[in-house]
């Protein structure tokens, strides 16, 4: 019987892989449709709401005009531990460092890793609590507009906290009794939420479209874009009939994102075609862009606390890179299609401080930017094929990736990782041995799906638990590697 049952379990496994296949094949390109760069926002629901938030705070040069927030939390909430996602993070069982998280922010902004704040001020925010979510507690969102407090002015922030929600997206027709958390997560309360989020984002909007729907859902590739990470070989658009190719930049991009359990394989199309935004999107020329997870991603959530990369909440993250290509090939910031990935990517003529990253050249770039660590190394566009990344601590390990710049100095997709080692003893830094386990208590590492990684350099140190040594050294704020001192 077992081995039946593993019989049973393959071939279920390569009729699934068969259809993805054929779904994959049957999608088309993202369009080029010209919209407006300067009128792209972002909502979504708990996973999807904790990577709007990631969205808006990283690129907030292109998520000008805000975000929707439905049951999310801060910026950086986890801080790239699976704990706090399921414990501060969700049901507020230790407080969040708000205050912490704020300066986060600003030093990544500073160096490069995410987008300058000072974007943050002109855009808006629309924040969703239901009074019956026990999953992402109220007082995970009171955090959050604390956390915007900092970035954002109050006039340009709503709050609506007194509906007797559970953990979904609301709507006025459509979905599951108001206070329930069940699937597909969409509650019919009463409330128009979908409108509501793009109305203050956007201002006044012509009145919706009750009837037939007089645009187009399209499933376009999104393997071009995302390579994987624990994103769907597919995604959805909706585009009103007037934002077609060609319409020029009239049309604004909203990007929805979905929940945990609530991508097209699980619900079907529940998500893109009955939570409400569409039909405001028809008569207000507003194109929506469904992202998709897939089934392979820790319960088909959005990636907010680290599963997939250490530099998931930054620029780099390739989650957030992918979302990032796709608003590009929309509004055109990628001149009509998003770069790839520079290959070739390798370390050369290690010194005690210095490391050279080379690349092969990307057509149509016209310029690149550098990452180590996930953190942007260069001050302006290197124009070569090559950098030199200087400061560096002696005999330690690091990890660069690369993306390319059209003429508009819009990103491309981020590289493979090099990694390289400096030389000259074992100076710099601090030492620290203990187990697995206690290195990710004391917030040197992070662990994800049964193996430990250093934070920073996220190199594999084996198994997370008591019994695995290993020794870190800290060679920066926030960034260890394996080695000794």
């Amino acid at each position: 019987m077992p081995a039946m049952n593993w019989n049973w379990k393959r071939l279920a496994m390569a009729a699934a892989m068969a259809v993805a296949a054929q779904g994959a094949a049957a999608a088309v390109p993202l369009p080029a449709l010209g919209a407006n760069p300067a009128e792209v926002s972002v909502s979504g629901l708990s996973a999807g709401g904790f990577m709007a938030v990631q969205l808006h705070v990283a690129y907030s040069a292109t998520f000008k005009r805000g975000a929707g927030v439905v049951a999310g939390g801060p910026y950086y909430c986890a801080e790239g531990s699976v704990l706090n996602a399921t414990g501060r993070c969700m049901t507020h069982a230790s407080s969040i460092p708000v205050s912490t998280l704020v300066s986060t922010t600003n030093s990544w902004a500073a160096s490069g890793a995410i987008d300058p704040v000072a974007n943050l001020t002109g855009s808006k925010v629309y924040l969703f609590s239901g009074t019956s979510d026990n999953t992402v507690k109220q007082p995970v969102m009171d955090d959050l507009k604390t956390y915007y407090q900092s970035f954002v002015p109050a006039a340009n922030t709503v709050y609506k906290n007194n509906l007797g929600a559970g953990h979904a997206m609301v709507t006025d027709d459509y979905g599951g009794a108001c206070a329930t958390t069940a699937s597909p997560y969409i509650n019919n309360c009463g409330f128009d939420l979908a409108g509501e989020i793009l109305k203050h984002l956007y201002g006044p909007l012509n009145a919706r479209n009750n009837g037939t729907l007089g645009g187009s859902f399209t499933e376009f590739n999104q393997g071009e874009f995302s390579g994987g990470s624990g994103m769907a070989a597919t995604g959805w658009l909706y585009t009103p009939a007037a934002c077609a190719a060609g319409s020029g930049n009239s049309c604004r991009v909203h990007v929805v994102l979905h929940g945990c359990k609530q991508n097209y394989t699980d619900v079907g199309d529940q998500y893109v075609k009955k939570t409400g935004y569409n039909r405001w999107a028809d008569t207000n020329n507003i194109v929506l862009v469904y992202p998709q997870t897939s089934t392979a991603a820790t319960n088909s959530c959005w990636d907010w606390w680290g599963y997939g990369s250490v530099n998931y909440a930054k620029k780099s993250g390739p989650q957030m890179v992918a979302v990032k290509a796709m608003v590009d090939r929309l509004t055109g910031g990628g001149g009509g299609s998003a770069l790839p990935a520079p290959t070739g990517v390798g370390t050369s003529g290690a010194t005690s401080s210095s490391m050279v990253i080379g690349w092969t050249a990307v057509a149509g770039a016209s310029g690149y930017n550098v990452y180590r660590g996930g953190s942007k190394v260069n001050a302006s566009p290197v124009t070569g094929t090559s950098y030199t990344d200087t400061g560096l601590a002696p005999s330690t390990s690091y990890s660069w990736t690369v993306t390319g710049l059209t003429a508009a100095n819009a990103e491309g997709a981020m590289s493979a990782a090099a990694t390289g080692t400096t030389t000259g003893g074992s100076g710099g830094g601090t030492c620290f041995t203990a187990s697995n386990y206690t290195h990710t208590v004391a917030g040197r590492a992070y662990a994800l799906w049964g193996l430990t990684y250093a934070y920073g350099s996220g190199q594999a140190m084996g198994l997370w638990n008591i019994y695995v040594t290993t020794t870190l050294k800290q060679t920066g704020p926030n960034y260890y590697v394996i080695g000794s001192c």
